[in-house]
């Protein structure tokens, strides 16, 4: 079965190289490979579902092992490596779907990675839950809107200067927020 998902992803990729998101069918990615419409809907709803499921699993493949705070800027730097690395499905993915698909699979990407790192630095503390996820996703704004500007940009920017310096901004301040929170006496 996974390698099922697999081919549809090879096949989708392939076939943005050369034509529009919008303009690719079922029956495109099915012939290419080689299996039944059916199979196709086994796995997914539609076109789109395939796509977030492809940015996910890449972002998911590029995040392994980089989720604890000692390594979140190496984890990080392979995010923008992996959208990178998928330039012309990327772009075109962008231009295809609303900005706010876009940044969905973003935050899905993104929460995970900072979530750890939040879990990690608030480990044996009585901070709430809620406050927990409250520092994650304040952080997932941040980077997410950052690397939706390089998109948007064309991606022309170095990423590894961008990543440098989200690090510079971000040095401490998970623990900060941590603590904050804790001190704060909610």
């Amino acid at each position: 079965m996974p390698n099922t998902k697999l081919a549809l992803e090879s096949s989708l990729k392939k076939l943005l190289l050369r034509k529009p998101l919008d303009k690719i069918t079922i029956n495109d990615l099915t012939a290419d490979c080689g299996i039944s419409r059916m199979s196709f809907y086994y796995h997914f709803r539609d076109i789109y579902d395939l796509v977030e499921w492809v940015c996910v699993e890449d972002g998911r493949r590029a995040l392994q092992g980089k989720k604890t705070y000692e390594t979140w800027q190496e984890g990080l730097g392979q995010i923008f490596e992996a959208v990178l690395e998928n330039k012309p499905f990327i772009l075109n993915v962008y231009r295809a779907v609303s900005r706010d698909k876009i940044e969905s699979y973003l935050y899905k990407l993104t929460y995970s990675l900072i979530a750890d790192v939040v879990e990690e630095k608030s480990a044996g503390t009585v901070l709430a839950e809620e406050d927990r996820a409250f520092i994650a996703e304040f952080y997932k704004y941040g980077f997410v809107g950052v690397m939706l500007d390089w998109i948007a940009e064309g991606m022309k920017s170095d990423y590894q200067e961008i990543t440098r310096r989200v690090c510079v901004l971000m040095h401490g301040s998970i623990d900060n927020s941590v603590h904050n929170f804790k001190s704060s006496g909610k």
